[in-house]
């Protein structure tokens, strides 16, 4: 997956929407996801985008069925690494994760309000 391409197409999506002023955060959220995705599992992963009732839902599907290590509090001073969940803590409005169908993998998911 081209993060160029992802995040160029992301912010032409938002701004064909009438959602200009998301691109930036969503873009950063999305890299996240993916990277993420890619990093720390063995196999497909996918981003997803929606948009419904004023709110922007990204996500990230993976085939690997294991849980996110939560990030941590305070991430530690020169690290290169380990830092892609708490910007998206700290960036969105609201994020999870949930598991897909049996052993299918997961979806790890943020919301950012268009207000």
């Amino acid at each position: 997956m081209d993060r160029r391409c992802t995040s160029s197409r992301l912010r032409l999506m938002l701004t064909l929407h009438c959602l200009p002023q998301l691109s930036d955060v969503a873009e950063l959220l999305a890299t996240e996801l993916v990277t993420n995705a890619v990093r720390h599992t063995k196999g497909p992963a996918a981003l997803r985008v929606r948009y419904a009732d004023g709110v922007l839902r990204i996500g990230a599907w993976d085939a690997d069925p294991t849980p996110p290590a939560p990030p941590p509090r305070v991430a530690a001073v020169g690290a290169e690494q380990g830092r892609g969940l708490d910007l998206v803590r700290a960036c969105a409005d609201g994020w999870g994760w949930y598991p897909v169908a049996t052993d299918s993998g997961k979806y790890v998911w943020c919301e950012l309000g268009a207000a």
